[in-house]
Formats: structure tokens, C-alpha cells, sequence
């Protein structure tokens, strides 16, 4: 099991994790102004998995950018673990960032000639924590995520599910207590998307709060909370009283063509 989340969130649970009132974001090009968003509303409480889905244009990755502090809105207010970071420039919003979200992407995003370890030893060295103290902690993070026999392997050396679970132990390595994933199974296989979704509930019940981004509808009913977007906006927002259970779903698929352990995910 990881080290729970520290910061406000151990202390102030009943306060939302996520708090955008009135939210909207223009980009303009040229004389044309896009609304990316539109007077979003939205809580998200500590311990929530949600699932934000949407087609392409509806605004989920911009909604995804905001609440990851990679952006700012242009109109209304953004509260983080009880943190205002609406106009916060970009180094207050790096700092915010470092030190409560976690992030994995669909792909990867691992330094190619760094192993396992020293990747997931990053975030680390830009807190500035000590060799010894990072190595152990990047030691349980892999472990947490069952790839304590992969240590010293490269990312050439390792599977797409392997890889994405390298990304998954260097988001959570400094344990936050957000993390966002945009589409992280969108390189996979089915199989290997289903024991990345495993992964990601077991974390979820430990305490990790999990805002994902998909356009698959068999990947976001995996989450117990389904936000749609069209249009910028928010059209539904659903509480999913019975997620399906990514391990469940997993065995219950034919077994894999090749027992190759090196090819496994």
C-alpha cells in the first residue's frame, strides 16, 4: 500500500477536493474566439473516481488542463484542496501541481535511456529530497504497482501495460491526493487497458481521488462518477452506484495468445 495523501486533505476531508464555480475558457485565434468552456460548475470530494467524458471539441481536455493547474481559466474560480489557484501565475501553479496532483498520460511520457526507478525517481529530485529517501520511496511505489522485478529496465525494455504502470508509480511517488489520468489506456489493448483500470480502483479504495479523461464508454464505467461534456459544458453528471470491476472484467476475457512472462503487461 502507498503513504496516504498528505496536506489539507488529511486534515479538512469534509472540504471539496475540486471546486470550479462558474468556470469558462476562450482561446483566440486570429479575430475568432473559441469557448472552450462554458459556466462550468463542478465538486469533486476527496476519494471520488470519476470519469470525464466527452467527443473531441467538448472540452474535456481543457476542463483536464485546469484542474491540473496546466492552464487557467478565463472566467469564474477554481479552488484545489481548499487552495484558490484561479490567478496564480505559472510558477505558483508549478509549485501547486508538484505538490498535490499526480499525473499519467496515454503516452507515458518516460525518458527513453532512464530505467525504471530513476523514472520514477523524478519528482523527487525536483522536491529535493535525498538520495537515499527518494530511492526508498520510488522502491514502494514500484512494488505498489507490481513492478519490483522490472527496477533497471528501460522503457524500451518494457510492455505498453508496463510502461504505464512506471507512469502510474511516478505520479503517486510524492503522494498526492489527485490523480489525473488523460485517456491512460488509449495505447493499450483491451486486456492491458482492464489490469491498468484494476490498478487504478485498487488505488482509488486506498484513498487516491482519480479524475480520468476518456472517450471510451467501457473504459469510464470502470468509475464510480461519470461527468459528461458537449459543447464546453457539463450535460450530465452521474453517480455510477456499480462500476464494473476491472478485474472481474479481466478474467473474464479468453487468456492471452503468448505466456511469454517478458511480454506480459
Amino acid at each position: 500500500m502507498l503513504p496516504q495523501p498528505q496536506g489539507v486533505a488529511a486534515v479538512l476531508r469534509d472540504e471539496p477536493l475540486i471546486e470550479l464555480s462558474s468556470v469558462g475558457k476562450d482561446y483566440t485565434t486570429e479575430a475568432v474566439v473559441v469557448r472552450a468552456l462554458r459556466h462550468v460548475d463542478l465538486t469533486i470530494q476527496h476519494g471520488d473516481f470519476v470519469a470525464i467524458v466527452g467527443q473531441s471539441g467538448s472540452g474535456k481536455s481543457t476542463l483536464m488542463n485546469i484542474i491540473g493547474c496546466l492552464d487557467r481559466p478565463t472566467r469564474g474560480a477554481y479552488r484545489l484542496d481548499g487552495l484558490d489557484v484561479t490567478r496564480r501565475n505559472n510558477d505558483a501553479r508549478a509549485i501547486v501541481r508538484n505538490r498535490l496532483i499526480g499525473f499519467v498520460f496515454q503516452g507515458f511520457n518516460l525518458l527513453p535511456r532512464t530505467t525504471a526507478l530513476e523514472n520514477v525517481e523524478l519528482p523527487l529530485v525536483y522536491r529535493g529530497v535525498g538520495v537515499a529517501e527518494r530511492r526508498k520511496l520510488a522502491l514502494e511505489a514500484l512494488g505498489a504497482v507490481g513492478l519490483a522485478d522490472r527496477l533497471h529496465h528501460t522503457p524500451n525494455q518494457l510492455s505498453g501495460g508496463q510502461q504505464q504502470r512506471v507512469a502510474i508509480a511516478r505520479a503517486l511517488v510524492t503522494s498526492p491526493p489527485l490523480l489525473l489520468a488523460d485517456e491512460p489506456t488509449g495505447n493499450l489493448d483491451t486486456r492491458t487497458s482492464y489490469e491498468v483500470l484494476g490498478l487504478l480502483q485498487r488505488l482509488n479504495l486506498e484513498g487516491i481521488t482519480i479524475v480520468l479523461v476518456t472517450h471510451e464508454p467501457d473504459i469510464a464505467a470502470c468509475a464510480s462518477r461519470v461527468i459528461t461534456m458537449r459543447d464546453g459544458e457539463v450535460r450530465s453528471d452521474v453517480r455510477n452506484e456499480r462500476p464494473v470491476d476491472a478485474a472481474a472484467a479481466l478474467a473474464a476475457l479468453p487468456p492471452p495468445e503468448t505466456s511469454d512472462p517478458e511480454q506480459a503487461p
